[in-house]
């Protein structure tokens, strides 16, 4: 063990790179110090990967996207994908999927090899662009995650560590869609457990990955900090809305879990066909059902904007609620690529502003939200990610600067404390 004078001693203490009863060790420090560089590297290729990604996907919805064709034409479109789409699986192999990486992200820390990448990256591209139903979070997710586990793999580090570096890839791939990296952060470490956050020793680290990614992101496209949906104005708050939103929590759940009986339904379906066929019968029956409604096809983040100033009926909300649901999940059991995330939102919000005109006094925006969270929460198990990811997009812009002068101040004073109690779950004897 390596023996320090007696004020090197009182540095580390100072310093709290002592745990208790352990002398300061420079191991120690470069073995902090080696995490954080790859922490801070695995959200800066979070927010490269998704631009990458997401300029991309732009193009490819500009010759494949529904907005561009003719119904009749799309549906020709679809098929094609479809069979595009079967030719990738054949001959590149599996996507792997998000539920995957989550279970590697328990097991081994995150996943061991990129493979699943080669297939995944274009698959996803051509089933969003073309208008399937399914959102660009998984694959970003599932990408960024994976990259950031390999470059845990290739320094050495221990799984426990790789697990920090993989969620942090993950929260960064996040952020760069919703636009949200405190929410984004806490939906990447939420989502691998069904009860809250356990690995909560990656909370400050996906953290600053994910504003590190959303700041790459912003200086590469150039965005500013507009909210992406434009809400009801959020004014005169009453204890009454506490009421609404528990009523609205209630109507989400169940939204929620109509959307995993429809997604069972569209499996028990397409398990009778021949693994090979069910893109192209996706890709048909996405065609078809688009000729009843436009919001059978694309993922939807746009879409909630024009429905929340549409002021249009109840029975067209509800349609729209329920050609999503049937979009979306037809898009899952035809094996095209994607994340349910922002599906779930508009699902939620379309049931919002239906049955709005039932509770008139409740406040439509507050409403809305409620909906939206409680819909997707449902589903993904996510109440805080999803909480502050709707709250973002939404408009409270105050979160990314604020969080900027949060992480600057805790950053700069991390070796310093005057609670000498504070200290990390593994400097505990009991564990």
């Amino acid at each position: 063990m390596e023996k320090l004078n007696p004020f090197k001693q009182r540095l580390g203490k100072l310093l709290k790179l002592e745990p208790s009863g352990v002398l300061f060790s420079t191991e120690l420090i470069r073995n902090r110090s080696r995490l954080l560089w790859l922490v801070l590297l695995a959200g800066f290729l979070g927010g490269l990967v998704g631009w990458a990604f997401m300029s991309l996907l732009h193009l490819f919805e500009y010759f494949l996207g529904p907005e561009h064709w003719n119904p009749l034409y799309h549906l020709g479109i679809l098929i094609l994908v479809g069979i595009t789409i079967s030719l990738l699986e054949k001959y590149l192999g599996d996507t792997g999927n998000v539920e995957l990486l989550v279970d590697n992200i328990h097991l081994e820390g995150g996943p061991k090899g990129i493979k699943n990448l080669r297939a995944l990256i274009p698959i996803s591209l051509l089933s969003i662009g073309a208008g399937g139903a399914l959102g660009p979070e998984a694959p970003l997710v599932q990408t960024s995650g994976t990259l950031a586990s390999n470059l845990g793999l290739r320094f050495g580090i221990k799984p426990k560590e790789i697990r920090i570096v993989a969620i942090t890839g993950m929260a960064s791939a996040f952020t760069v869609l919703f636009g949200a990296p405190l929410g984004g952060a806490i939906f990447a470490l939420e989502i691998l457990h069904r009860r809250g956050i356990e690995y909560y020793e990656a909370l400050m680290p996906g953290v600053l990955g994910a504003l590190l990614g959303y700041l790459a992101y912003l200086g590469l496209t150039g965005l500013g900090l507009a909210p992406i949906w434009d809400f009801p104005a959020l004014t005169g708050f009453h204890r009454g809305d506490l009421f609404w939103a528990f009523l609205a929590g209630i109507g989400g759940t169940l939204a929620g879990m109509l959307f995993v009986v429809c997604n069972l339904f569209w499996q028990n379906i397409f398990k009778r066909f021949p693994a090979v066929s069910r893109p192209i019968l996706g890709g048909l029956g996405l065609g078809l059902l688009a000729l009843w409604s436009p919001y059978v096809l694309t993922f939807g983040e746009m879409q909630i904007n024009t429905l929340i100033v549409s002021g249009a009926t109840i029975w067209f909300f509800l349609s729209a609620a329920a050609a999503k649901m049937l979009g979306s999940t037809l898009t899952l059991a035809g094996r095209w690529r994607g994340g349910f995330i922002i599906p779930l939102f508009l699902i939620g919000a379309s049931c919002a502003l239906a049955s709005h005109a039932l509770v008139p006094q409740a406040n439509l925006g507050l409403w809305v939200m409620a909906w939206m969270v409680a819909t997707n929460v449902a589903v993904t198990k996510t109440p805080l990610g999803s909480t502050l990811v709707v709250s973002e997009m939404a408009g409270l812009q105050v979160f990314p600067t604020t969080l900027i002068a949060a992480l600057t101040a805790l950053l700069l004073s991390a070796r310093f404390g005057m609670i000498q109690s504070q200290r990390s779950r593994h400097e505990n004897l009991a564990e």
